[in-house]
Formats: C-alpha cells, sequence, structure tokens
C-alpha cells in the first residue's frame, strides 16, 4: 500500500469524508456503549437531549462552547501558519489571572471602559505566553511543539503559586482562590438568570474576524503560504518567520480570551480547576472543523453539546459518562484520517 498525493480534492469529497468520519464515530461509540450494557440509540437519544432537549440544556452546551471556541480559533490559527501551539491551556490561565488583577479593584473605571481594558491585557498577556516559543522556533530551531506544551506546566504551578500567595482571597476561609471580579468588570448574561453570558457573543464575533483575517487580508494569505510550505514562501520573498510571530500573537491572544471570558463572564475568581482541558479540547475542536474559523464555533458546540449531554445521560442510562472523551477522541482520530484521504490517495500492489 503507498499514498499518492490527489491534485485536489472535489467538493463531493469535500463533504463525503468528514460525514464518513462522523459515521464512524458513531459506530465505534455504539460498540462501547454495548459494552456497557446500554442500547446505542437510546444512548445517543439521552445524550442530544442532554445537550439540546430544553432551554437550559442548550444555554449550558453553549456556556461551554464558549471557551472551546476561543482556544479552538487558537489552534485553528495556529496550525493554519504550521506554528503548532499546544500551549493554549497555559494561555488560557494567564488571560484569566490578568483579568483577576486588574478586574478585582485595582482599576477604578466604569464597565464600558473597564471591560475592554482587561479584555486587550489579557490578550496581550497570552499573546507575549506564546512569542516566546515562536522566537525559540524562527530565531534557533526550538520545537515549539516542546516548548509549548511545558509552558502548560509551568504557568499551572505560578498560577498555585499566585492563588496562595499575592491572589489569594484573605475570605476564602484558606481555600486556594483568588478574589471575586467587581461587578464592573463581569460581563453580562444575555438571559436573566441563566448562565450563558456575553463572552459566546465575543466568541462568535471573534470567529467572523479570524475568518475575514484568514480569508480576505494579506497576512492571511502569507500564513496560508507559510503552512503550505516555508520555504516556497521564503522564496516568494514572504517573511516566513516575522509571519510566524504574528501568527503567535494572534494566537496567544485568541486563547487568553478563554480565560477571560471565564473569569469575567462564568466563575468570577480565579481557581486551579478553571478549565478542565479547553486548551487541549481546543485542539480536538480546531481539527475538526479542518482549521475552518466558521467551522470552529459549529465544532465547539458539537463536542459540548457531548460532554454537556454525557452528563445528563449517566445519570439515566448508568453508563459512564467516560464515554464522551472517548467519543471526543474517536472523532478526532476519525478526523485526521478522512484529511488524510482527502488529500492522498491510496494505492494497492
Amino acid at each position: 500500500m503507498r499514498l499518492e498525493p490527489r491534485a485536489s480534492a472535489s467538493p463531493a469529497a469535500t463533504l463525503l469524508w468528514p460525514a464518513g468520519a462522523i459515521v464512524a464515530t458513531l459506530l465505534i461509540s455504539s460498540l462501547l456503549v454495548m459494552l456497557a450494557g446500554a442500547s446505542p440509540l437510546t444512548v445517543f437519544w439521552l445524550v442530544f437531549k442532554g445537550a439540546a432537549g430544553s432551554q437550559f440544556a442548550l444555554l449550558e452546551t453553549l456556556t461551554r462552547a464558549t471557551p472551546l471556541i476561543f482556544t479552538g480559533l487558537a489552534v485553528a490559527v495556529a496550525f493554519r501558519a504550521r506554528l503548532w501551539n499546544i500551549g493554549a491551556e497555559a494561555q488560557l490561565y494567564l488571560g484569566a489571572v490578568m483579568t483577576v488583577v486588574l478586574g478585582t479593584g485595582a482599576v477604578a473605571m466604569p464597565s464600558a471602559g473597564l471591560i475592554p481594558l482587561i479584555m486587550i491585557a489579557a490578550m496581550l498577556t497570552g499573546a507575549l505566553a506564546l512569542l516566546g516559543p515562536a522566537v525559540l522556533k524562527t530565531r534557533f530551531g526550538v520545537d515549539e511543539v516542546v516548548t509549548t506544551l511545558l509552558l502548560n506546566f509551568i504557568v499551572l504551578l505560578f498560577v498555585s503559586m499566585l492563588l496562595e500567595g499575592p491572589l489569594k482571597d484573605p475570605m476564602g476561609l484558606g481555600w486556594p482562590q483568588s478574589q471575586r471580579v467587581i461587578a464592573d468588570a463581569q460581563l453580562p448574561r444575555l438571559i436573566k438568570g441563566k448562565r450563558l453570558h456575553f463572552g459566546f457573543v465575543l466568541a462568535l464575533a471573534s470567529a467572523i474576524v479570524v475568518w475575514v483575517i484568514m480569508k480576505k487580508t494579506v497576512l492571511g494569505y502569507e500564513m496560508r503560504a507559510v503552512g503550505h510550505n516555508a520555504e516556497a514562501a521564503r522564496f516568494a520573498g514572504i517573511p516566513v518567520n516575522r509571519v510566524i510571530v504574528k501568527t503567535a500573537l494572534l494566537s496567544g491572544g485568541l486563547a487568553a480570551l478563554a480565560g477571560f471570558s471565564e473569569v469575567a463572564g462564568l466563575k468570577g475568581n480565579l481557581t486551579l480547576d478553571l478549565s478542565p482541558g479547553y486548551g487541549y479540547t481546543g485542539i480536538v475542536v480546531a481539527m475538526l472543523a479542518m482549521l475552518n474559523p466558521l467551522g470552529v464555533v459549529a465544532a465547539a458546540i458539537f463536542v459540548a453539546g457531548i460532554f454537556v449531554g454525557a452528563d445528563a445521560m449517566s445519570r439515566s442510562a448508568n453508563v459512564p459518562s467516560y464515554i464522551a472523551q472517548v467519543m471526543v477522541a474517536t472523532s478526532l482520530l476519525t478526523m485526521v484520517a478522512a484529511i488524510m484521504l482527502m488529500r492522498y490517495r491510496v494505492r494497492w500492489r
């Protein structure tokens, strides 16, 4: 067996291969559900019902999808230029740290000025976090997969130190958590009494802005060119190193917005369990969307729906909620295989 590059993928193949990946995911998940002693149709229906069967369920899914949109966009932007950003988790937490530093009363401003200030500061913090690995890659050839991955652990330890020291809430009864951000620094709720907040609107706007950058600007063209072939792009006169640095700044800033939205819009303070792995799940979201910024929104809602629906399903069907993680992981593997088959033709001999 050998793989031959395709000249181009037909529109039908562009739709059929991802659809086949979803079907394969459902079939594999069905086998695992049957091994657990439950009916696949019943489990899938309960997952769907738990994710979108009521207003409460749908709003919870959109709330869970909000940080995934930001981290998915961050990964999609970076991967498009072949900058392998595995550190969205670190950038998320640094954005959350900056939100707490400025949002707990350090700056006295009305809400209309304070929220944009905190958002910009959070984005700058996340951008600078990825700038280091980008410079190491462009100047010294250091593998950014290693540096960004290790940065996740470094930042988590740094946040732990802050929560046990300078940022610890004196009224928190000894728990490692920060003070709550003031009311003027909190994002408004979209529906009164519900958890869905304005961060979801910001995430949708970010997806549109990133799509415009990727499709309609010189920077987007340069990023795609560098991602396809860096040497050819350099030969054509594109400043490859500069493009990678710009991509890193944009990607890090987007990931930091996830931390900003979670603190300012949902949680209200910073804790070590702020993110249950949104930075890593963003990689799955970006790959499911095939690095399309608008597709990231749909992929994030899909993944969030699986997690939210699985929680409700496990209580009704007596099936472990870990099946959601298996489904997400399987969808990533099948989608990677689908992308490979879209780009390469299998030849048997």
